[in-house]
């Protein structure tokens, strides 16, 4: 993957560009490459190997089969967030934090199987029984629950990790992510603490371009280590019938050497009864010369 991060991209993708200076978080410093007119630059080598880094994180967690929650919230990432996370088939936040989403993750488990008996009873034509008004308010309690949780559907565990987009923003989701040793990922900008993420991207998370470049190395790490999962998997389905061939010709092998013990058992049955009487007739005759 390291191949395939150019410098020459993040530059043209206004990655580097950073906040003020007057805004910016004293632990940033080691990603900071310079100040020009105000506003601190990023260095983009750092940037890059970072972002191998995090790849590489994310292609294991993704091929031992575990999911991604990406966070972004803001309005210049919503439509870019879902759309990678999507094509990685990975549940993704783009509208308000539900608060508790990992903390108190049975409740909302909980709303997302009510957004499915509501679609049950539309298959089933109890919804068409409800009055007007009743239906109307269903409608927009399913509305209200797909808008919020419509992408976290298929996620009916704890995520294996968290990518967000501006830690400042999405603080709630850090310390969720925090308090259950859920590790995170995130585009990490001059005006935010790096110590609250495990994997940190410095990157400019406000221009959509910059969020765009970024979130597209992220997603094809993510995709390769589904790949891969699906490649492990379908290997053993391929070698079974070759391992399966032996195993039919053994119970052959057993009934043929199982026939001539069988023979010979009977043979060594009839050999004592033979001895005794070829024992025995030389002593009846004896007997009958003796009484003459």
């Amino acid at each position: 993957m390291a191949n395939n991060i150019e410098v020459k991209e993040l530059l043209d993708a206004g990655v580097h560009f950073g906040h003020l200076t007057r805004r910016w978080d004293p632990n940033m410093a080691p990603y900071i490459y310079m100040e020009r007119n105000g506003i601190h630059i990023i260095n983009l080598y750092k940037t890059a190997a970072k972002i191998d880094e995090a790849g590489e994180a994310l292609k294991k967690i993704a091929a031992s089969g575990r999911k991604i929650l990406f966070v972004a919230t803001k309005k210049q990432a919503k439509e870019i967030v879902a759309e990678k996370a999507s094509k990685a088939n990975q549940p993704y936040i783009t509208e308000r934090w539900p608060g508790g989403m990992l903390t108190n993750f049975v409740t909302i488990r909980k709303a997302v199987k009510k957004m499915a008996s509501i679609d049950r009873m539309k298959k089933d034509g109890t919804f068409n029984t409800l009055s007007k008004k009743e239906r109307l308010q269903v409608d927009r309690l399913r509305a209200k629950l797909e808008k919020n949780l419509g992408s976290i559907s298929d996620m009916t565990r704890l995520p294996g990790a968290l990518f967000v987009v501006d830690i400042t923003r999405e603080h709630i989701a850090v310390k969720e992510a925090q308090k259950l040793n859920i590790p995170i990922f995130a585009m990490v900008d001059t005006n935010s603490d790096p110590r609250q993420v495990q994997y940190v991207i410095p990157a400019n998370d406000d221009a959509s371009k910059s969020i765009d470049k970024v979130m597209t190395y992220v997603s094809d790490a993510v995709i390769e280590g589904l790949s891969e999962r699906k490649a492990t998997k379908e290997a053993p389905k391929k070698e079974a019938p070759k391992k399966e061939a032996p195993k039919k010709e053994a119970p052959k092998k057993e009934a043929k050497a199982e026939a001539p013990v069988k023979a010979e058992t009977p043979a060594k049955v009839e050999t004592p009864a033979k001895v005794e009487a070829t024992v025995e007739a030389p002593a009846t005759e004896a007997a009958k010369q003796e009484e003459e």
